[in-house]
């Protein structure tokens, strides 16, 4: 019987693209590279091919969110493993009786690991949340609020209050899941340092340099305490953020589709929510991707026809174009899916006058919308109500290709693609 293989750390950094590297040249002692990134160059789909080696065709993470046909609503953020299909990378390993931990991923809760923390608020039944993180085994969270001093900041995570102090406090509770009897032989960790202000800001901003810097000051440390383990370990990023090229980059493929009659809504409170129960076509958005539900095959070309004439729009893929990408994945995908063109993104939006918007348009609410909002970086007025502007947002993210590759360092030199790190993630975990 081998020896069994040193123990890991793998740390997937939010928006650590190519890009920031050759924009700001940062001086750091990792050897960073370019690789191509995933599929879907979005949060979700990325985590999802990295922990099972799969594109999204096959682990059905098409976007970080999408349209439930049996429930006729869109989940965006959902947190249940079970939502990825596929095998995990690390499955071999724990057969072998290593143990595996995760720190801060998305759809982790129930995931088949050793150890597990993730944000998991409780919202109040008269509105508030208690600020709480979920963990396995339980009493971890408490334990490391102790050791740090202080308890995760879910304000700091995401919204007009999102900043690099929630990287540092994940950071450091990483540092010390590593040095803590019992620590798990292979480390998984999540760092969303850099999403925040590459998307107010965008990459070529000093914000942005900044950004780089103190994310690359989160990472040094945990890498030198994994390497003074004898920890081998993997640093990469899962999508690069390009810049907004146009004064509002936005594209509203919904405000089309309710204009030609296929989007519909419901009024209350003078309020249009939309009508999943009978919307012809509507769209579920997430950065530079657009999924397409059309109800009846028979709209598919007016669908098609509308939403070519739309300013930004770079592709319209139909669903043998999605699956010879890899890209479907039947009950999720959208029967279009469209891609942005360089520089714009996606919005929600369905209404044009601001007094038909619904509540939840002003508030920092990521489950409820049929799509990503970014605008919810910024506050609205009166804060705490968050904006509606979307000329506000200078980054995004979610195209794939050349020119949009993430920038990786440590573990699998030979790789060429973002796929090929899940791959050597689970060759490497399979060598038992």
């Amino acid at each position: 019987m081998s020896a069994a293989p040193s123990r890991t750390l793998v740390i997937l950094a939010a928006g650590f693209g190519w890009n920031l590297v050759e924009l700001h040249k940062p001086v750091t002692r990792l050897q960073l590279r370019p690789i191509a990134p995933g599929a879907l160059a979005l949060t979700c789909p990325a985590q999802a091919t990295l922990r099972t080696a799969l594109p999204p065709s096959r682990h059905g993470v098409v976007a970080s969110g999408w349209f439930h046909h049996d429930l006729a609503r869109p989940f965006f953020w959902e947190q249940s493993a079970a939502l990825v299909q596929g095998r995990r990378v690390w499955a071999d390993a724990r057969q072998a009786g290593e143990t595996v931990g995760m720190a801060f991923w998305q759809q982790s809760l129930g995931e088949e690991v050793d150890m597990v923390i993730s944000p998991k608020p409780i919202h109040r039944h008269h509105g508030g949340i208690v600020m709480d993180c979920y963990s396995r085994p339980e009493p971890l969270y408490a334990e490391l609020s102790a050791q740090l001093r202080r308890k995760f900041d879910l304000y700091h995570y995401w919204g007009p209050l999102a900043r690099a102090k929630v990287g540092r406090w994940i950071a450091a509770a990483a540092r010390y899941l590593l040095s803590r009897a019992g620590a798990p032989d292979h480390l998984l960790v999540y760092l969303p340092t850099l999403d925040y202000d590459l998307q107010r800001y965008g990459p070529a901003s000093p914000q942005a340099a900044a950004a780089l810097a103190e994310v690359l000051a989160q990472i040094e440390p945990l890498v030198a305490a994994a390497e003074i383990q004898g920890r081998e370990w993997l640093l990469t990023g899962d999508y690069a953020i390009e810049p907004v090229t146009a004064r509002d980059g936005a594209i509203f493929p919904n405000r089309a589709l309710r204009a030609a009659g296929f989007f519909h809504t419901r009024t209350t409170a003078k309020m249009a929510y939309p009508d999943f129960f009978t919307a012809r076509a509507f769209a579920v958005v997430d950065h530079q991707i657009a999924h397409i539900h059309v109800r009846n095959p028979a709209d598919l070309p007016a669908v098609r026809e509308r939403l070519a004439t739309l300013d930004g729009v770079a592709e319209i893929l139909d669903r043998g174009a999605q699956v010879e990408r890899d890209l479907y994945f039947p009950a999720r995908s959208g029967d279009l899916l469209l891609v942005a063109a360089p520089g714009r993104w996606f919005a929600y939006p369905w209404w044009t006058a601001p007094r038909e918007a619904p509540d939840y348009a002003r508030q920092m609410d990521i489950h409820n919308k049929p799509g990503f909002d970014p605008c919810e970086l910024f506050f609205g007025f009166p804060p705490p109500h968050t904006s509606q502007r979307t000329e506000k947002i200078r980054g995004t993210h979610g195209r794939s290709g050349p020119g949009y590759e993430v920038a990786t360092a440590g573990l699998f030199p030979e790789a060429r693609s973002f796929l090929e790190l899940a791959q050597g993630l689970q060759r490497r975990w399979a060598a038992r």
